[in-house]
């Protein structure tokens, strides 16, 4: 396995793969999705565990909305049970998916108390009406002190999976890949807002068009979620040029 630098304009066919293999399949894409947002939710139902449980199957969620997207840029049709394909690649694998999710999960939990606490402090001395600025403070502290760990996550998955390497290691290989290859990542982040903004703006003009606010309303939702979905399904493309195999027989694939 080698590091691949891509040029920065790689960030766009990132985005236009994605967007075409979506459209190659929506239904399964779409559909796959919505399946882990709904165990989601039941997960976060368990009182007390419940964000805990949450937080640990984001990397195998995230290996398995990939593996989906391999299967459907090959053209076949991707099954519910793709979703788990982490823990279908053997124990050994299975297991160092499990140790990404502790990580991640410790990773958050330290990056939201800390993002608490900051804004906590800005709050304080503020007092009277800051109150919405305190969340507002609070939610970005979270989400900067979220970006390093956005960055040691973003290929780890794939690479325990379809690399076999060890969880710490995969750490440390994602993050230099997205440092070396950061032109590409901000013009497909970029891109990737250009692309929500414009949707948000159609569909709202449309739904104004239909029926005034509360029909905009309803259907932002529903084409955010698929919105999502998309952006999903190119996270697969991004780690795929950023590593060359170096054994044919390492190429992603999936495990059936």
């Amino acid at each position: 396995m080698k590091l691949n630098i891509v040029p920065a304009r790689t960030g766009l066919t990132w985005v236009k793969l994605g967007v075409m293999t979506f459209l190659r399949q929506p239904l399964a894409l779409t559909g796959l999705f919505f399946m882990y947002m709904a165990a989601v939710l039941v997960i976060l139902q368990v009182p007390v565990l419940g964000m805990v449980l949450a937080a640990m199957i984001v990397p195998a969620a995230t290996l398995g909305l990939m593996a989906a997207t391999a299967e459907a840029s090959t053209g076949r049709f991707p099954m519910p049970t793709v979703l788990l394909s982490a823990f279908r690649a053997g124990r050994q694998r299975g297991r160092a998916m499990l140790v990404l999710g502790a990580i991640y999960t410790v990773g958050s939990l330290v990056a939201t108390l800390l993002g608490s606490l900051v804004a906590g402090g800005g709050g304080a001395s503020a007092g009277g009406d800051a109150s919405g600025q305190t969340v507002d403070l609070r939610a970005v502290a979270v989400l900067v002190l979220h970006l390093p760990l956005v960055l040691l996550f973003w290929h780890a998955p794939a690479l325990v999976h379809w690399h076999g390497v060890p969880p710490v290691k995969s750490l440390f290989f994602s993050a230099v890949a997205c440092l070396r290859n950061i032109g590409a990542l901000l013009v497909y982040g970029f891109a990737w807002v250009l692309l929500f903004l414009l949707a948000g703006f159609a569909v709202s003009a449309a739904g104004m068009l239909m029926g005034g606010l509360g029909v905009a309303r309803s259907i932002m939702m529903p084409t955010v979620l698929v919105l999502v979905a998309m952006f999903s399904t190119s996270l697969y493309f991004t780690f795929r040029d950023s590593f060359q195999a170096e054994d044919p027989q390492e190429l992603p694939d999936v495990i059936l």
